[in-house]
């Protein structure tokens, strides 16, 4: 079966989560990614448990789920590209990959001859991604960070968040680390571009992506809102600074989300909830004068929403088509009848015996080249020798000798255990 990056070969020098979330989304696509990780170490998120990575047979992995979530169909090479020989290893990959993606500090890989320039001397065609937190130039490019500090400086959380009038008021970060995600999305469709471009005109390119930025650039409207009008956007908790009403209501024993976008879906609400004088009511009537009388209007859609179960609000939001939602948790969500006949959760074969895992799904349908899952995320080192010997024709002596000297490592060692 065909897939649409079916031929590109991707060298994965990135850890933790921006750079493996867009490599992850590469090998969905049907790249083949080749994961570099340090020989002993791998992935800081392997050991980010517990939890742990549990497969479907009940068997703990040695790998936290956290790892799991972002490393699916790729080939595990350990490397340390700290020796010579290592280095050499990542420069002679380099020259058969399409696509290099790193993550280290600014200037770092130069000091092993794997920054872009080195690498573009061995393959002048490269795509070469460095993702950082500031970005490869300006005051703050050599500072490191992690994905809160990014969400806290490029404003996401001056604006996530209940009102500071508010009991419970005040900054809050995102409940994923959305910086991180985000960046890995910018990522990927900074790759797929420069691939066209490739395709185009046969020439490679590097590409600098910050975390910092791509925050800034999360700001849409609001940030947007900012630099027209010179206001500064503040929080409004799961209220919503243009639309009302759009934010949760308490019914009499539950909680509902309602979203009313347009004056006809204000008008349809109000019958909903038997409040046609409010439909009525110069006021409300249109989204600008809800916005001006917000605080008097949601006082009244309020006390009326408060007045009648959940289970009623459901059905009658239902039948009058007024978007609404349940606040699910995680369990929940992945029961939604929707979210089941979409498969949103799949079973993930591992290479290595006859059990799968349980993963998140990509939201991407193709109708000609769908994804596929290739195996689950793999142990450290698990294809060192088979990618070694298929890339580069070393031989089994020459690939146990760079075993026993440490430079890479050859499938799982003994297992560590945790407590």
């Amino acid at each position: 079966m065909n897939e649409a990056l079916q031929g590109i070969k991707v060298l994965d020098l990135s850890r933790i989560l921006a750079g493996p979330w867009c490599t992850q989304m590469l090998a969905d696509l049907g790249a083949e990614v080749i994961k570099i990780e340090h020989p002993t170490k791998g992935d800081d998120t392997r050991h980010l448990g517990p939890p742990w990575a549990t497969d479907t047979s009940g068997q703990a992995s040695t790998d936290a789920t956290y790892y799991a979530s972002t490393n699916r169909s790729k080939k595990s090479i350990g490397v340390d590209i700290a020796t010579p020989e290592g280095a050499k290893l990542i420069q002679a990959l380099a020259a058969k990959c399409d696509v290099f993606i790193e993550n280290f500090k600014v200037g770092d890989l130069a000091r092993y001859a794997l920054d872009y320039e080195s690498i573009k001397k061995v393959n002048p065609e490269i795509i070469y991604c460095s993702i950082t937190g500031y970005g490869q130039t300006g005051p703050y490019a050599s500072r490191p960070g992690y994905d809160f500090v990014f969400q806290a400086e490029g404003g996401l959380m001056s604006i996530t968040g209940e009102r500071d009038d508010l009991p419970g008021g005040g900054p809050q970060k995102s409940g994923v680390p959305i910086a991180d995600l985000t960046t890995g999305l910018y990522a990927s469709t900074a790759i797929l571009a420069a691939l066209n471009f490739k395709n185009t005109t046969g020439a490679g390119q590097y590409i600098d992506m910050s975390l910092l930025d791509c925050v800034a650039a999360l700001a849409s409207n609001q940030g947007t809102y900012h630099l027209m009008n010179d206001i500064k956007p503040r929080r409004w908790g799961n209220a919503h600074p243009a639309l009302v009403p759009y934010q949760i209501f308490d019914a009499s024993d539950g909680q509902i989300v309602v979203a009313v976008a347009n004056d006809v879906q204000w008008q349809r609400l109000c019958k909903a909830i038997q409040r046609t004088d409010l439909g009525a009511d110069a006021r409300y009537k249109t989204a600008t004068g809800r916005i001006n009388h917000r605080d008097e209007l949601l006082a009244q859609v309020e006390e009326t929403i408060r007045a009648q179960s959940f289970e009623t609000w459901l059905r009658v939001f239902t039948e009058m088509d007024i978007p609404h939602g349940k606040i699910n948790d995680y369990e929940e969500v992945f029961a939604h009848p929707q979210i089941v006949h979409r498969e949103m959760a799949v079973e993930v074969k591992n290479e290595d015996d006859d059990a799968s895992v349980r993963l998140i799904a990509n939201p991407i349908k193709f109708s000609r080249t769908p994804v596929q899952y290739k195996h689950s995320p793999p142990k450290l080192g698990r294809h060192t020798r088979s990618m070694l010997m298929e890339m580069l024709d070393l031989s089994e002596a020459e690939i146990e000798s760079l075993n026993t000297r440490n430079v890479i490592r050859c499938g799982q060692k003994t297992p560590e255990t945790h407590s």
